[in-house]
């Protein structure tokens, strides 16, 4: 029997989404206070409201480590959820975090863009890596660590030349890229926002005009999956 289709209740903008065994997380904007849904995923109800102090814009959930982790751009750290009892604990990350990703051994990454940073994180928050990224890649917002070592990052701004997702290799050099200038032809990105790789190494990237496309592992265009 296939898995009943639901959808999120309508409510306060959705900030971000992660799951872990058979529970859903959901990051809401509120005026006051954010707030994490958790989700029964086969039935979709409702199980209990966890509140979030500060000004969290993405989450990711860590099943070797039991726990989901929060970054919080008012007080640049990271919120860590133990599960199942929701035992908070707090880290500095000392850079104005965005995108939150696990790396190959079970840390946190983190990328700061401002200051051109990735940086990983063991799960009580001690610094293992911190890694600058070369001057043209400008603001980053995501990285993913991939299981070679190398790191996919993706960059740019609107008003910037270039808007590109870049595999870095582990001393902080771009090995390949691509992109350009940003814009909405098929192949052009305007402000890579997001990525997910598969087992087969092909990479998925959200831009901000809400396109998805579909790059190789040796980062060469595919297709657009969504527009």
């Amino acid at each position: 029997m296939g898995r009943v289709i639901w959808s999120l209740p309508r409510g306060e903008p959705v900030r971000g989404v992660t799951s872990l065994d058979n529970r859903l997380y959901v990051l809401r904007f509120k005026e006051t206070l954010d707030q994490i849904e958790v989700y029964d995923i086969d039935t979709f109800h409702i199980l209990r409201r966890l509140t979030v102090r500060g000004l969290p814009f993405d989450i990711v959930a860590c099943g070797h480590n039991r726990c989901v982790y929060i970054y919080d751009t008012m007080h640049e750290s990271i919120h860590r959820l133990a599960l199942p009892d929701a035992t908070v604990t707090q880290w500095p990350v000392n850079g104005r975090p965005a995108g939150l990703s696990l790396t190959i051994i079970h840390g946190v990454l983190v990328t700061c863009p401002n200051v051109r940073k990735i940086k990983e994180f063991s799960t009580d928050g001690q610094l293992l890596l911190q890694l600058t990224l070369p001057e043209d890649v400008v603001f980053p917002w995501h990285s993913i660590q991939l299981s070679s070592g190398e790191f996919i990052v993706c960059h740019g701004r609107v008003y910037d030349q270039v808007n590109r997702v870049c595999l870095i290799d582990s001393d902080g050099s771009v090995v390949r890229l691509f992109g350009g200038p940003a814009g909405a032809g098929s192949q052009q990105m305007c402000v890579p926002r997001y990525m997910a790789v598969d087992r087969n190494g092909f990479v998925f990237v959200v831009d901000v005009n809400i396109r998805v496309l579909l790059l190789s592992p040796t980062l060469t265009y595919v297709r657009e999956l969504v527009q």
